[in-house]
């Protein structure tokens, strides 16, 4: 007599169903992400999502689909709607923190502590990346050229790091998630952000852009500059020029505003190191003239 097999266990659907689901699903299905995946992710956020399917929203990006084009299920209405309420939340932090400051500082304390650069800098840092759904050929690459270049920055590059955009995008996506999920509960969110971009940038960290440095030192300095800037068709080179001296350059393929400031920040060192070999040189003709008087 055949054995009978064993029924199926509640949570797993027998073969003859599951192989009708897979014939049944269209060819741009994508299958969700798996359970251990999304309590990973929600170990990494500190947040049990009660909607556990928005997790895998959050994390799949249009190349997922391809060749196909992408569904519904992608981070693109999760990040908008995790930008907003991070804008938000980091405005009135700033505006508490800081009730003295005039809002052109508060916006640029803003804009650093929920910038490209800063929220990619959350992603890589928590181990967030490592869950991205994506088919992108060229998108892992860059991901690890950003990490090997974030140990050169403490706290923020101010432009002359390449943040990839998906990074920032699958952070405002999970906040976007969170804020759905909790029912629009802005403490919620920002308990989670709070930790997950610890420490923020403050007033005493924010550096400057190294364009706007270099304009407000040759205004101070009565200097002339010019950027000079190479046929973006292919090395992507830019040349500082000041009172006519060639005193820095870059070159980045990928993107134009990256190249700027790369030979800004590099006019910029050799314009203190100038200036600073000159007070170390009068400085030390002063003790001369002084020595020499006091023989006298």
């Amino acid at each position: 007599m055949d054995t009978p097999s064993p029924p199926a266990a509640d949570n797993e659907m027998p073969r003859e169903e599951e192989s009708l689901e897979r014939e049944e699903a269209p060819p741009w299905f994508a299958p969700p992400m798996g359970p251990e995946d999304v309590a990973a992710v929600e170990t990494l956020l500190g947040y049990e999502f009660g909607d556990k399917s928005l997790v895998g929203e959050a994390l799949t990006h249009g190349s997922y689909y391809y060749p196909y084009p992408p569904g519904d299920s992608t981070y693109e209405r999760l990040e908008y709607l995790g930008d907003g309420v991070l804008t938000c939340l980091m405005s009135r932090e700033v505006f508490l923190t800081y009730r003295s400051l005039p809002p052109g500082p508060l916006t640029r304390l803003r804009a650093a502590n929920v910038d490209k650069e800063k929220l990619a800098r959350v992603a890589v840092e928590h181990g967030i990346h490592r869950f991205l759904r994506h088919k992108a050929p060229q998108l892992d690459g860059q991901i690890d050229d950003f990490i090997k270049e974030l140990c050169k920055y403490k706290y923020h590059s101010n432009g002359l790091l390449d943040a990839p955009k998906v990074l920032s995008d699958i952070v405002e996506s999970l906040i976007g998630a969170i804020y759905l999920d909790s029912n629009f509960n802005q403490e919620v969110v920002w308990r989670v952000f709070r930790n997950l971009a610890d420490p923020l940038i403050s007033l005493e960290t924010l550096g400057k852009h190294p364009v706007s440095e270099l304009l407000e030192f040759c205004q101070k300095t009565r200097r002339g500059l010019q950027f000079v800037k190479d046929g973006w068709d292919k090395h992507l080179k830019v040349d500082v020029l000041v009172d006519g001296e060639l005193l820095g350059t870059a070159t980045y393929a990928q993107k134009k505003e990256i190249a700027q400031n790369r030979a800004a920040k590099a006019a910029l060192d050799k314009l203190k190191e100038t200036l600073l070999q000159s007070q170390i040189e009068s400085s030390s003709s002063d003790r001369l003239d002084l020595a020499e008087a006091v023989e006298l």
